[in-house]
């Protein structure tokens, strides 16, 4: 087939055959007569041409020939600093179109946004550096073998069909980094490899409707050392390097010459931060050296250790009698609470403001959450504590068509509200919320379009309700706290039947039945086989 085209382009050509070669968008025609070339020479030119590579030198392409693979040359912009940035385009959508919204982020706000939201009254585009969701509450487990990692993670078509199908609703593999809201428009670059040599590809997307749902990022509070040696556990692949770290040293402090000071501090696990995540983690760590430890490393299950360092009390928004029990609970199977506050973290010890010394072999921060890099350079108005700020309607004030939800949003002070906590209820019910604005109201009064809003009746504005919190402590245990408050009444309860709340609970917020299978089957795995300890990559 490649000859029997090779040779009709040849007989149709008017004697000349001509490579084009655009080099920093420079045509260089180069010719070869006909009559003087022979058709081995023809095929020799023709593997020349890599057509598979589009470098920024420019792009090689044989005249008459039409290649699956092409580059869009993409414009010239420029910065604030006069220097030329090449973006692609996504133009701004014409009259009788569909009105596009853009959703920056792809965590519990903007999934269960993106799951409900019209897609035959909107355009949906999705940009976000991560092509999946992440079930956090369960994340702790997959870093001891309970859960395997893809039990956690939501692929985002399956969220929102939409983005896989709809060929006007994409998504986006990128990170936005900065907004024009006068033009519309977003500026993005797409993600890349560290291995890979080639520069990511910069573009920009015009939307009608934006939903910054971005996220929030570890709090360090600056202390050095912490973005080197600690690791953090919001990611999937957080805990995968999580895991590794932990059989890694258990399988390191079995070999012959290692001395018992060094296999007590390869063997000690550090955690920082009493909340739910830093509690949860250390009572699987606990429950993983129980019943698995011991038995498949015996060597050295008597150096394993976990210390839990916090600077007040653990579960400090936990009712009393429960913040007791947790305690009573980590302490009798192991983990050994230490209050204090860290001043500086080296790559195998870390020191506490009152001078203690604490050497460790792995070391998880867990203290909190902050609004990210990105969120702090937007030109946009801020709530308390650096949050981009919103009204009561999720709106971003002084800007059109700008709203804002989850960890990345917050009350502006004039509306009387608190700043919400960064939990995943709160995000889901902000998703939800407004979903429900987009569907309802401002979709059925035809004011999807860019700066068309003005005068839309919003109805309700958004209230937020505590359901409770719940936090597993291991060894089949757990709390449930359903007050809405510390000094309010309600139920609270701990122990074996609080565990089976939790694991219910979470098992019907997980999306899809997919993965709710993935995770009865791990957990029915793991009750009779115990958990996996291979260490892979």
């Amino acid at each position: 087939m490649a000859l029997a085209r090779i040779s009709r382009s040849w007989k149709q050509s008017s004697g000349t055959y001509a490579i084009n070669r655009s080099i920093t968008n420079k045509d260089v025609p180069i010719y070869y007569k006909a009559e003087t070339v022979d058709m081995i020479l023809c095929l020799q030119s023709l593997t020349k041409v890599d057509h598979m590579r589009f470098e920024s030198r420019g792009t090689y392409a044989i005249q008459g020939y039409r290649f699956v693979h092409a580059e869009r040359v993409p414009k010239d912009y420029s910065d604030s600093n006069g220097e030329k940035l090449r973006y692609g385009n996504l133009e701004a959508t014409k009259p009788g179109d569909k009105p596009r919204v853009v959703v920056l982020g792809c965590g519990w706000a903007a999934c269960r946004f993106l799951k409900g939201i019209d897609t035959t009254m909107y355009n949906v585009v999705c940009i976000s550096p991560r092509n999946h969701m992440v079930f956090t509450p369960l994340l702790a487990s997959t870093c001891v073998g309970t859960l395997e990692f893809r039990s956690v993670a939501e692929p985002v078509g399956r969220v929102q069909s939409a983005l896989a199908k709809d060929p006007n609703s994409c998504f986006y593999l990128a990170s936005c980094t900065a907004i024009d809201t006068d033009k519309h428009e977003v500026y993005c670059e797409t993600v890349s490899d560290k291995e890979l040599s080639y520069e990511p590809y910069r573009f920009k997307v015009a939307y009608d409707k934006l939903v910054i749902a971005s996220g929030s990022e570890p709090l360090t509070f600056g202390i050095k050392g912490v973005k080197e040696h600690a690791y953090f556990l919001r990611e999937v692949s957080h805990a995968q390097e999580i895991r590794k770290k932990l059989l890694l040293n258990l399988m390191l402090s079995e070999t012959p010459g290692i001395s018992e000071e060094e296999k007590e501090q390869m063997l000690h696990c550090v955690v920082i931060g009493g909340g739910p995540t830093g509690v949860e983690f250390s009572g699987e760590l606990s429950d993983f050296i129980v019943r698995d430890v011991c038995q498949r490393y015996a060597h050295v299950k008597n150096y394993v250790c976990v210390t839990l360092i916090e600077a007040n009390e653990i579960l400090s928004s936990f009712d009393v009698g429960l913040r007791q029990y947790a305690t009573k609970h980590l302490t009798k199977y192991g983990v050994r609470l230490v209050r204090g506050v860290v001043k500086e973290v080296h790559p195998k010890k870390l020191i506490l403001c009152d001078g203690s010394v604490v050497p460790y072999g792995l070391l998880v921060w867990s203290t909190g959450v902050g609004p990210s890099e990105f969120i702090k350079q937007l030109n946009l108005p801020k709530s308390p504590g650096g949050r981009i700020g919103v009204d009561e309607w999720l709106r971003v004030p002084s800007v059109e068509d700008v709203f804002a939800l989850g960890d990345c949003a917050g009350f502006l002070e004039h509306t009387g509200k608190p700043v919400l906590p960064a939990l995943a209820q709160v995000a889901e019910r902000q998703g939800k919320y407004l979903v429900e604005l987009f569907n309802k109201k401002i979709g059925k009064q035809n004011a999807g379009k860019a700066s068309s809003a003005k005068d839309v009746v919003l109805g309700d504005p958004f209230v937020y309700k505590h359901l409770g919190s719940m936090a597993s402590v291991g060894r089949y245990k757990a709390l449930v706290d359903l007050t809405q408050s510390q000094n309010a009444k309600g139920l609270s309860m701990a122990g074996f039947v609080s565990w089976l709340i939790w694991r219910s609970a979470y098992l019907t917020r997980v999306l899809s039945w997919r993965n709710r299978f993935y995770v009865m089957i791990n957990w029915a795995t793991t009750l009779v086989f115990g958990r996996d300890n291979s260490r892979i990559g």
